[in-house]
Parts: structure tokens; sequence; C-alpha cells
């Protein structure tokens, strides 16, 4: 097992490694997760969370292990670089690979739990939840510091922001970091980075009216690309569902 920590932890290294090293037996599980598991552990009274990616396919196991970094390795490396831009995520701590001579078997990102108030996924849906407005247009702007820092972040989906409120400002911390692109942002893909986040009407508008502003864009203009967009990725999602529940079937 090769084990990575920053040095803020070496002491709790081989901890952390036991900790990896039982993990399915081990650990607080952390929400429903489908593809991967989160879970919750405690060294020396501090609180932290272990990613479990699940094993790669045959294929995807032998690109890991010889051509590729791991998802494990990506998010830790990601999260060090999204810090030295000034952008938040639970504090990195290391990662851990299990390899076979040929093949990556099993990785893990390793981080500091944050107790956080609420993720971008219970405002995403309609207008009802407390201060919504407030939110969707800091949450813009955050996205806006995103595209401005070169960071084109591709699981920017609801459920990957969490949000804390202190006093009357929102503080927005990125997780599940794996695939992210380092580039100049153009209009569209800045527009395009939005596609996933709602598909609620009065929230892209409110979204892209508040991005408009920070782009020096029309908002007409900002709304009618970033609802395209929307319409786009929207049709992508029924198209998959459609043909799972045609295999189902068969």
């Amino acid at each position: 097992m090769k084990i990575i920590v920053n040095s803020s932890f070496l002491s709790e290294k081989n901890q952390i490694l036991n900790m990896i090293n039982d993990f399915d037996n081990t650990g607080l599980t952390l929400g429903n997760q489908k593809r991967n598991t989160i879970k919750i552990f405690n060294v020396n009274s501090k609180k932290i969370n272990i990613k479990s990616f699940r094993t790669p396919t045959f294929f995807n196991s032998l690109i890991y292990n010889n051509f590729r970094k791991s998802k494990a390795q990506r998010s830790y490396e990601y999260a060090n670089k999204l810090i030295s831009l000034g952008i938040m995520t639970p504090s990195p701590i290391g990662y851990a690979q299990n390899s076979s001579l040929f093949r990556l078997k099993r990785s893990y990102y390793v981080s500091k739990h944050l107790d956080y108030d609420f993720t971008f996924r219970e405002v995403s849906s309609d207008l009802s939840f407390d201060d919504s407005v407030n939110i969707l247009k800091a949450f813009t702007r955050f996205t806006y510091k995103l595209h401005e820092k070169g960071v084109n972040f591709l699981d920017h989906s609801p459920g990957n922001t969490l949000i804390k409120k202190t006093n009357n400002n929102y503080d927005f911390y990125l997780v599940d970091l794996n695939r992210m692109a380092f580039t100049k942002m153009t209009l569209s893909s800045r527009i395009k980075n939005f596609s996933r986040l709602s598909h609620n009407k009065d929230i892209v508008k409110i979204m892209s009216s508040e991005y408009a502003k920070c782009i020096g864009v029309s908002s007409e203009v900002v709304f009618e690309l970033m609802w395209e967009q929307v319409k786009i990725f929207r049709q992508k999602v029924n198209r998959k569902r459609k043909f799972k529940s045609l295999l189902k079937i068969s």
C-alpha cells in the first residue's frame, strides 16, 4: 500500500494507514454513496474523511496504474492546487493506493472533515430555501471566481459544493475533485459549466443575471446561452435514463 500524507499529518501516517487497511469494517459511513464510499474517522481528536473509490474495471485499472494518475491522487493534488488559488475545499491530508504489479486495485483520498450547513443541492430545485436568492447570487460570484482563476470544475453539480453560513455570508467548498481542468475559460466553457447545476428556469435566470454582471455581457444573452446548455445537458440525462430502462426491460 502506497500512502502519501502532508507534513502536518506525518505523525498520524501509520494510524491513517491502519484505518485504510480496515476501511470496510470501521468508520462511520457518510451519506448514501452510490459509487464510492466516504467514512468519518477520529485521529487524535481530529475528524477526518476517507473516500474509497470503487475498484476500477480491468482496463481502467491498467490505465490508472501505468499511464494516468488515480482519482485519489488527482483529488489530493487538485485540492492543494485549489487552496493555492484561494478556493476553498476540505483540507487535503493525503491519499493511498493499493496496486498489484500492473493494476490499481483501490485508492483512497483523505481530507479533514468539514461541518457544513447545507449543499448547493438544497438550493438548486426551487426558491423556497431560506435566503435562496442571495445564496444563488453568491454562488454565481464564486463560480465566476473559479473561471477567472482558470478552474474548469467538470463535476460542477448540485451535490459537489458544501456551504457554510457565517453571519450573513456564505462560504463555498468544492468536493469530489478528481475531474478538473486548469485552463483559460472561454465564454462558451464558462456558460457550459452551469449546465448541471439546475434545470429550474427561475433559478437559471438569477444565476445568468448575476453572471452577466460579473462578465459585463447582456443578461438576456447570458440567459439564452445558459438555458440552451441546460437543455442540452437534460437531453443527455434523459437519453441515458431511457437507455438504462430499455436495458432493464430486455
